[in-house]
Protein backbone atom coordinates (compact mmCIF):
# COMPACT_ATOMS: atom_id res chain seq x y z
CA UNK A 1 0.00 0.00 0.00
CA UNK A 2 1.17 3.60 -0.78
CA UNK A 3 1.40 5.51 2.92
CA UNK A 4 2.05 8.85 1.70
CA UNK A 5 2.38 10.60 -1.76
CA UNK A 6 4.55 13.96 -2.32
CA UNK A 7 3.73 15.93 -6.03
CA UNK A 8 5.44 18.83 -6.74
CA UNK A 9 5.51 20.69 -9.78
CA UNK A 10 3.24 18.37 -11.64
CA UNK A 11 0.48 19.73 -13.73
CA UNK A 12 -1.78 22.12 -11.70
CA UNK A 13 -0.01 20.95 -8.40
CA UNK A 14 3.34 23.30 -6.84
CA UNK A 15 3.17 20.28 -3.54
CA UNK A 16 0.64 18.14 -2.18
CA UNK A 17 1.78 15.95 0.56
CA UNK A 18 -1.17 13.42 1.61
CA UNK A 19 -0.97 10.80 4.02
CA UNK A 20 -3.32 7.58 2.64
CA UNK A 21 -5.21 5.17 3.38
CA UNK A 22 -7.01 1.92 2.01
CA UNK A 23 -10.05 3.84 0.60
CA UNK A 24 -9.19 7.46 -0.50
CA UNK A 25 -11.99 9.76 -1.70
CA UNK A 26 -11.51 13.04 -3.55
CA UNK A 27 -14.01 15.55 -3.48
CA UNK A 28 -14.25 19.43 -5.04
CA UNK A 29 -15.40 21.12 -7.86
CA UNK A 30 -14.62 20.81 -11.72
CA UNK A 31 -11.12 21.61 -12.98
CA UNK A 32 -10.07 21.67 -9.21
CA UNK A 33 -7.05 19.17 -9.62
CA UNK A 34 -9.20 15.81 -8.53
CA UNK A 35 -7.92 14.10 -11.87
CA UNK A 36 -4.51 15.48 -11.99
CA UNK A 37 -3.70 13.54 -8.44
CA UNK A 38 -5.10 10.03 -10.26
CA UNK A 39 -2.37 10.87 -13.20
CA UNK A 40 0.44 11.02 -11.07
CA UNK A 41 -0.20 7.78 -9.96
CA UNK A 42 -0.57 6.67 -13.20
CA UNK A 43 3.22 8.02 -13.75
CA UNK A 44 4.37 6.38 -10.77
CA UNK A 45 2.45 2.90 -12.79
CA UNK A 46 4.07 3.67 -15.89
CA UNK A 47 7.93 3.89 -14.05
CA UNK A 48 6.74 0.48 -12.17
CA UNK A 49 6.26 -0.68 -15.72
CA UNK A 50 9.29 0.08 -17.47
CA UNK A 51 8.81 3.05 -19.37
CA UNK A 52 10.41 5.62 -20.41
CA UNK A 53 8.95 9.59 -19.25
CA UNK A 54 8.04 9.95 -22.55
CA UNK A 55 6.14 7.25 -23.01
CA UNK A 56 4.75 7.43 -19.85
CA UNK A 57 3.50 10.75 -20.64
CA UNK A 58 2.67 10.68 -24.24
CA UNK A 59 2.28 7.09 -24.46
CA UNK A 60 3.17 4.08 -26.42
CA UNK A 61 1.69 1.82 -29.22
CA UNK A 62 1.23 -1.67 -27.97
CA UNK A 63 4.14 -4.26 -29.23
CA UNK A 64 5.02 -7.83 -29.36
CA UNK A 65 6.24 -7.32 -25.99
CA UNK A 66 3.92 -5.06 -24.83
CA UNK A 67 0.26 -3.62 -24.32
CA UNK A 68 -0.20 -0.14 -25.78
CA UNK A 69 -0.01 2.45 -22.72
CA UNK A 70 -2.41 5.45 -22.65
CA UNK A 71 -0.35 8.69 -22.08
CA UNK A 72 -0.94 10.80 -19.48
CA UNK A 73 -4.05 13.58 -20.08
CA UNK A 74 -2.56 16.41 -21.58
CA UNK A 75 0.86 14.80 -22.43
CA UNK A 76 4.31 16.28 -21.59
CA UNK A 77 3.94 19.38 -22.86
CA UNK A 78 1.21 19.88 -19.73
CA UNK A 79 2.84 18.47 -17.44
CA UNK A 80 4.37 20.69 -15.66
CA UNK A 81 2.74 23.03 -13.09
CA UNK A 82 1.96 26.13 -15.30
CA UNK A 83 4.19 29.02 -13.70
CA UNK A 84 7.31 26.69 -14.33
CA UNK A 85 6.88 27.13 -18.22
CA UNK A 86 8.19 24.36 -20.56
CA UNK A 87 11.36 23.60 -18.82
CA UNK A 88 10.37 23.12 -15.60
CA UNK A 89 11.20 19.91 -13.43
CA UNK A 90 8.70 17.91 -11.59
CA UNK A 91 9.28 15.62 -8.10
CA UNK A 92 7.22 12.67 -7.25
CA UNK A 93 7.60 10.44 -4.02
CA UNK A 94 6.19 7.52 -2.58
CA UNK A 95 6.05 6.17 0.69
CA UNK A 96 5.00 2.50 0.94
CA UNK A 97 4.82 -0.94 2.29
CA UNK A 98 5.48 -4.28 1.21
CA UNK A 99 4.15 -7.70 2.20
CA UNK A 100 5.50 -11.01 2.77
CA UNK A 101 8.75 -12.30 3.01
CA UNK A 102 10.45 -8.58 2.41
CA UNK A 103 7.47 -6.81 4.57
CA UNK A 104 9.16 -3.25 5.31
CA UNK A 105 8.20 0.07 4.37
CA UNK A 106 9.91 1.44 1.11
CA UNK A 107 10.13 5.21 0.07
CA UNK A 108 11.07 5.88 -3.76
CA UNK A 109 11.74 9.35 -5.36
CA UNK A 110 12.48 10.70 -8.63
CA UNK A 111 12.94 14.41 -10.37
CA UNK A 112 12.64 14.14 -14.58
CA UNK A 113 12.09 16.98 -17.07
CA UNK A 114 9.06 16.04 -19.15
CA UNK A 115 10.09 18.59 -22.52
CA UNK A 116 13.45 16.16 -22.81
CA UNK A 117 12.11 12.88 -20.89
CA UNK A 118 15.26 13.25 -18.65
CA UNK A 119 15.56 11.50 -15.45
CA UNK A 120 17.19 14.07 -13.14
CA UNK A 121 17.36 11.97 -10.07
CA UNK A 122 16.30 8.80 -8.71
CA UNK A 123 16.30 7.37 -5.36
CA UNK A 124 15.03 3.86 -3.46
CA UNK A 125 15.33 3.56 0.24
CA UNK A 126 14.03 0.26 2.20
CA UNK A 127 15.14 0.70 5.82
CA UNK A 128 19.04 1.27 4.18
CA UNK A 129 19.50 3.19 0.73
CA UNK A 130 19.16 0.56 -2.17
CA UNK A 131 19.82 3.03 -5.36
CA UNK A 132 20.58 7.06 -5.63
CA UNK A 133 21.16 7.79 -8.83
CA UNK A 134 21.94 10.82 -11.06
CA UNK A 135 22.01 9.76 -14.66
CA UNK A 136 25.40 11.46 -16.04
CA UNK A 137 26.34 12.58 -19.46
CA UNK A 138 26.45 9.09 -20.84
CA UNK A 139 23.30 7.84 -20.14
CA UNK A 140 24.54 5.71 -17.42
CA UNK A 141 24.14 6.05 -13.33
CA UNK A 142 25.91 4.33 -10.53
CA UNK A 143 23.38 1.51 -8.92
CA UNK A 144 24.33 0.46 -5.29
CA UNK A 145 21.92 -2.36 -4.61
CA UNK A 146 21.18 -2.93 -0.95
CA UNK A 147 23.99 -2.55 1.12
CA UNK A 148 26.75 -5.55 0.00
CA UNK A 149 27.31 -6.67 -3.31
CA UNK A 150 30.08 -8.60 -4.84
CA UNK A 151 33.36 -7.39 -6.45
CA UNK A 152 35.30 -4.10 -5.63
CA UNK A 153 32.73 -1.63 -7.38
CA UNK A 154 28.62 -0.85 -7.41
CA UNK A 155 27.36 -2.22 -11.19
CA UNK A 156 26.23 0.07 -13.58
CA UNK A 157 22.44 0.46 -14.37
CA UNK A 158 21.91 0.83 -18.11
CA UNK A 159 20.34 3.79 -19.07
CA UNK A 160 19.53 5.86 -22.20
CA UNK A 161 18.78 8.75 -18.91
CA UNK A 162 14.81 8.46 -20.21
CA UNK A 163 14.28 5.50 -18.40
CA UNK A 164 13.58 5.48 -14.99
CA UNK A 165 15.73 2.75 -13.32
CA UNK A 166 13.37 1.04 -10.88
CA UNK A 167 11.35 -0.35 -14.11
CA UNK A 168 14.61 -2.15 -15.26
CA UNK A 169 13.32 -4.10 -12.15
CA UNK A 170 9.97 -5.01 -13.06
CA UNK A 171 9.44 -8.95 -13.72
CA UNK A 172 12.80 -9.75 -12.96
CA UNK A 173 13.65 -12.09 -9.57
CA UNK A 174 17.43 -12.05 -9.26
CA UNK A 175 20.23 -9.71 -9.62
CA UNK A 176 23.97 -10.46 -10.98
CA UNK A 177 26.48 -8.47 -12.58
CA UNK A 178 30.04 -8.44 -14.19
CA UNK A 179 32.27 -5.84 -14.92
CA UNK A 180 30.00 -5.05 -18.56
CA UNK A 181 26.72 -5.39 -17.74
CA UNK A 182 23.64 -6.30 -15.47
CA UNK A 183 21.50 -8.89 -15.12
CA UNK A 184 18.79 -11.04 -13.55
CA UNK A 185 19.08 -14.67 -13.00
CA UNK A 186 18.77 -17.56 -10.54
CA UNK A 187 23.00 -17.45 -10.12
CA UNK A 188 24.63 -16.80 -6.66
CA UNK A 189 24.78 -12.81 -6.81
CA UNK A 190 21.35 -12.53 -5.76
CA UNK A 191 20.89 -9.46 -3.01
CA UNK A 192 17.90 -8.68 -1.04
CA UNK A 193 18.09 -5.25 -2.36
CA UNK A 194 17.66 -5.86 -5.75
CA UNK A 195 14.57 -8.40 -4.80
CA UNK A 196 12.96 -5.15 -2.99
CA UNK A 197 13.49 -2.95 -5.97
CA UNK A 198 11.60 -5.86 -8.51
CA UNK A 199 8.92 -6.29 -5.24
CA UNK A 200 8.19 -2.17 -5.29
CA UNK A 201 8.23 -1.71 -9.22
CA UNK A 202 5.53 -4.28 -9.22
CA UNK A 203 3.54 -2.71 -6.72
CA UNK A 204 3.58 0.66 -8.24
CA UNK A 205 2.61 -1.22 -11.83
CA UNK A 206 0.05 -3.14 -10.53
CA UNK A 207 -2.32 -0.20 -10.73
CA UNK A 208 -5.35 -0.65 -12.36
CA UNK A 209 -8.00 2.16 -13.53
CA UNK A 210 -11.51 1.27 -13.54
CA UNK A 211 -13.38 3.87 -16.20
CA UNK A 212 -15.93 1.72 -17.70
CA UNK A 213 -17.05 2.59 -21.37
CA UNK A 214 -20.43 1.60 -21.68
CA UNK A 215 -20.29 0.51 -25.39
CA UNK A 216 -17.28 -2.19 -24.34
CA UNK A 217 -19.82 -3.41 -21.61
CA UNK A 218 -22.41 -3.97 -23.55
CA UNK A 219 -20.05 -6.00 -26.59
CA UNK A 220 -19.20 -9.65 -26.85
CA UNK A 221 -15.65 -10.48 -25.30
CA UNK A 222 -12.98 -11.10 -27.64
CA UNK A 223 -11.61 -13.45 -25.47
CA UNK A 224 -13.20 -16.07 -23.50
CA UNK A 225 -11.76 -16.41 -20.06
CA UNK A 226 -9.39 -13.22 -18.67
CA UNK A 227 -8.11 -13.00 -14.95
CA UNK A 228 -8.66 -8.84 -15.05
CA UNK A 229 -10.69 -6.25 -17.56
CA UNK A 230 -9.26 -3.81 -19.15
CA UNK A 231 -9.15 -0.06 -17.94
CA UNK A 232 -12.09 0.66 -19.74
CA UNK A 233 -13.90 -2.29 -19.51
CA UNK A 234 -12.51 -4.30 -22.25
CA UNK A 235 -13.53 -8.31 -21.85
CA UNK A 236 -15.73 -7.49 -19.26
CA UNK A 237 -18.07 -10.34 -19.70
CA UNK A 238 -15.17 -13.17 -20.14
CA UNK A 239 -13.95 -11.55 -16.08
CA UNK A 240 -17.91 -12.32 -15.12
CA UNK A 241 -17.50 -15.22 -16.83
CA UNK A 242 -14.09 -16.46 -15.01
CA UNK A 243 -16.09 -14.76 -11.70
CA UNK A 244 -19.09 -17.22 -12.16
CA UNK A 245 -17.11 -20.59 -12.61
CA UNK A 246 -16.38 -20.76 -8.70
CA UNK A 247 -19.75 -20.68 -7.08
CA UNK A 248 -18.37 -18.89 -3.72
CA UNK A 249 -16.85 -16.15 -5.81
CA UNK A 250 -20.42 -15.92 -7.88
CA UNK A 251 -22.55 -16.22 -5.25
CA UNK A 252 -20.49 -13.02 -3.30
CA UNK A 253 -20.85 -11.01 -6.65
CA UNK A 254 -24.64 -11.54 -7.10
CA UNK A 255 -25.23 -10.56 -3.49
CA UNK A 256 -23.73 -7.19 -5.00
CA UNK A 257 -25.66 -6.86 -8.11
CA UNK A 258 -28.74 -7.90 -5.94
CA UNK A 259 -28.08 -4.57 -3.83
CA UNK A 260 -28.61 -2.46 -7.04
CA UNK A 261 -31.87 -4.16 -7.49
CA UNK A 262 -33.19 -6.08 -4.44
CA UNK A 263 -35.93 -8.08 -5.84
CA UNK A 264 -35.32 -8.38 -9.27
CA UNK A 265 -32.04 -10.61 -9.95
CA UNK A 266 -32.26 -13.80 -10.16
CA UNK A 267 -28.81 -14.80 -11.60
CA UNK A 268 -25.84 -13.54 -13.11
CA UNK A 269 -23.72 -15.09 -16.36
CA UNK A 270 -22.87 -15.02 -20.00
CA UNK A 271 -24.45 -15.95 -23.17
CA UNK A 272 -22.50 -17.36 -25.94
CA UNK A 273 -21.88 -15.39 -29.07
CA UNK A 274 -21.43 -17.64 -32.80
CA UNK A 275 -17.73 -18.69 -31.94
CA UNK A 276 -18.57 -18.88 -28.40
CA UNK A 277 -17.52 -15.62 -27.33
CA UNK A 278 -19.11 -14.38 -24.27
CA UNK A 279 -21.46 -11.76 -23.73
CA UNK A 280 -22.97 -10.34 -19.87
CA UNK A 281 -26.02 -11.28 -19.08
CA UNK A 282 -28.74 -10.67 -16.22
CA UNK A 283 -31.56 -13.33 -14.98
CA UNK A 284 -34.49 -10.78 -13.74
CA UNK A 285 -37.67 -12.61 -12.83
CA UNK A 286 -37.13 -15.66 -14.97
CA UNK A 287 -36.04 -13.46 -18.20
CA UNK A 288 -32.85 -12.94 -19.74
CA UNK A 289 -31.50 -9.70 -20.22
CA UNK A 290 -28.18 -9.35 -22.17
CA UNK A 291 -25.61 -6.38 -21.61
CA UNK A 292 -27.29 -5.03 -25.16
CA UNK A 293 -30.71 -3.76 -23.44
CA UNK A 294 -28.95 -2.89 -19.61
CA UNK A 295 -29.47 0.34 -18.62
CA UNK A 296 -26.29 2.43 -18.03
CA UNK A 297 -26.34 2.53 -14.58
CA UNK A 298 -26.80 -1.35 -14.19
CA UNK A 299 -23.94 -2.03 -16.36
CA UNK A 300 -21.32 0.11 -15.10
CA UNK A 301 -22.40 -1.08 -10.91
CA UNK A 302 -22.01 -4.36 -12.41
CA UNK A 303 -18.53 -3.76 -14.03
CA UNK A 304 -17.13 -1.62 -10.85
CA UNK A 305 -18.54 -4.77 -8.66
CA UNK A 306 -16.69 -7.00 -11.00
CA UNK A 307 -13.27 -5.49 -10.66
CA UNK A 308 -13.70 -6.44 -7.08
CA UNK A 309 -13.76 -10.26 -7.74
CA UNK A 310 -10.63 -10.31 -9.94
CA UNK A 311 -9.03 -13.56 -10.19
CA UNK A 312 -6.19 -11.02 -10.69
CA UNK A 313 -6.68 -8.32 -8.17
CA UNK A 314 -4.39 -5.00 -8.36
CA UNK A 315 -2.13 -3.15 -5.73
CA UNK A 316 -4.05 -0.11 -6.62
CA UNK A 317 -7.65 0.82 -7.95
CA UNK A 318 -8.76 4.21 -9.62
CA UNK A 319 -12.01 5.41 -10.16
CA UNK A 320 -13.42 7.85 -11.53
CA UNK A 321 -16.87 9.57 -10.53
CA UNK A 322 -17.83 6.77 -8.84
CA UNK A 323 -21.14 8.05 -9.19
CA UNK A 324 -22.53 8.18 -12.47
CA UNK A 325 -25.03 6.34 -13.61
CA UNK A 326 -25.86 5.21 -10.45
CA UNK A 327 -28.92 6.29 -8.82
CA UNK A 328 -28.63 7.97 -5.74
CA UNK A 329 -30.52 5.37 -3.53
CA UNK A 330 -27.92 2.75 -4.55
CA UNK A 331 -24.62 4.91 -3.60
CA UNK A 332 -24.67 3.55 -0.24
CA UNK A 333 -24.43 0.06 -1.47
CA UNK A 334 -21.31 1.09 -3.63
CA UNK A 335 -19.92 3.19 -0.84
CA UNK A 336 -20.21 0.01 1.51
CA UNK A 337 -18.51 -1.96 -1.64
CA UNK A 338 -15.36 -0.02 -1.89
CA UNK A 339 -14.77 0.12 1.83
CA UNK A 340 -14.96 -3.89 2.57
CA UNK A 341 -13.49 -5.36 -0.67
CA UNK A 342 -10.80 -2.80 -0.48
CA UNK A 343 -9.81 -4.37 3.08
CA UNK A 344 -10.33 -8.07 2.31
CA UNK A 345 -8.56 -8.25 -1.24
CA UNK A 346 -5.78 -5.36 0.07
CA UNK A 347 -6.44 -3.15 -2.76
CA UNK A 348 -6.15 0.32 -2.09
CA UNK A 349 -8.87 2.07 -3.94
CA UNK A 350 -8.82 5.85 -4.90
CA UNK A 351 -11.41 7.43 -6.03
CA UNK A 352 -13.44 10.99 -7.29
CA UNK A 353 -16.92 12.15 -6.58
CA UNK A 354 -19.46 15.25 -6.89
CA UNK A 355 -21.92 13.70 -4.96
CA UNK A 356 -23.29 14.87 -1.72
CA UNK A 357 -24.83 11.14 -0.99
CA UNK A 358 -21.50 9.37 -1.51
CA UNK A 359 -20.21 11.31 1.67
CA UNK A 360 -23.19 10.63 3.73
CA UNK A 361 -22.06 7.40 3.91
CA UNK A 362 -18.73 7.61 4.94
CA UNK A 363 -17.73 6.97 8.67
CA UNK A 364 -16.14 9.13 10.81
CA UNK A 365 -12.86 7.65 10.61
CA UNK A 366 -12.70 7.99 6.68
CA UNK A 367 -12.49 11.68 6.81
CA UNK A 368 -9.07 11.43 7.61
CA UNK A 369 -8.77 10.20 3.65
CA UNK A 370 -11.84 12.04 2.08
CA UNK A 371 -9.90 14.76 0.23
CA UNK A 372 -10.97 17.75 -0.85
CA UNK A 373 -9.43 19.28 -3.77
CA UNK A 374 -9.20 23.32 -4.62
CA UNK A 375 -7.97 25.58 -7.33
CA UNK A 376 -6.75 29.23 -7.44
CA UNK A 377 -8.26 30.76 -9.89
CA UNK A 378 -5.65 33.60 -10.12
CA UNK A 379 -2.76 31.31 -9.40
CA UNK A 380 -4.18 28.23 -11.40
CA UNK A 381 -2.39 26.04 -8.14
CA UNK A 382 -4.62 23.36 -7.06
CA UNK A 383 -4.46 22.37 -3.17
CA UNK A 384 -5.27 19.07 -1.84
CA UNK A 385 -6.20 18.65 1.67
CA UNK A 386 -8.01 15.94 4.24
CA UNK A 387 -11.39 17.40 4.78
CA UNK A 388 -10.60 17.19 8.81
CA UNK A 389 -7.86 19.99 8.14
CA UNK A 390 -10.44 22.41 6.33
CA UNK A 391 -10.57 25.16 9.09
CA UNK A 392 -13.58 24.84 11.65
CA UNK A 393 -14.27 21.22 10.16
CA UNK A 394 -14.48 19.60 13.18
CA UNK A 395 -16.96 22.04 15.09
CA UNK A 396 -19.37 22.11 11.52
CA UNK A 397 -19.77 18.47 10.79
CA UNK A 398 -21.07 18.39 14.46
CA UNK A 399 -24.01 20.42 13.47
CA UNK A 400 -24.48 19.91 9.51
CA UNK A 401 -23.35 16.55 7.76
CA UNK A 402 -20.74 16.41 5.59
CA UNK A 403 -22.74 16.07 2.47
CA UNK A 404 -24.33 19.26 3.13
CA UNK A 405 -21.35 20.65 3.74
CA UNK A 406 -20.07 19.81 0.13
CA UNK A 407 -23.70 20.60 -1.91
CA UNK A 408 -23.92 23.70 -0.23
CA UNK A 409 -20.42 24.95 -1.01
CA UNK A 410 -18.72 25.86 2.32
CA UNK A 411 -15.88 23.16 2.35
CA UNK A 412 -14.45 25.52 -0.63
CA UNK A 413 -15.72 28.74 0.92
CA UNK A 414 -14.08 28.26 3.90
CA UNK A 415 -10.60 27.99 1.93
Amino acid sequence: MIDRIVIENFKSFRKVDLTLGPMNLFIGTNASGKSNFLDALRVLQGIGNGFTIGEILDGKPRSATRDSWEGVRGGSSQACFAGDGATGEVSLAAHGRLEGDLARSWKFSITFLPATGKVVRERLEAGTMIYDAEPDASGTADLRVCHHYAGDKPPVAPSKGTQPILGTFYGLRFFHFSDEDVGFDQGPFYTEGADIARKVATQLANTQRVEPSLSKLRRYSTVHDVRRMGDHGEDFAALVKAICKDAKVKDAYLAWLRELHPEHIDDVGTLSGAIEEPLFMLRENGRQFPATVLSDGTLRFAAIAAAFFQPDMPDVMLIEEIENSIHAGRLRSLVDLLRSQSEYHNTQVFATTHSPTVLEWLEESEHRTTFLAARDESTGESTIRPVIDVPHFKEVVEKCPLADLLAEGWLEAVL
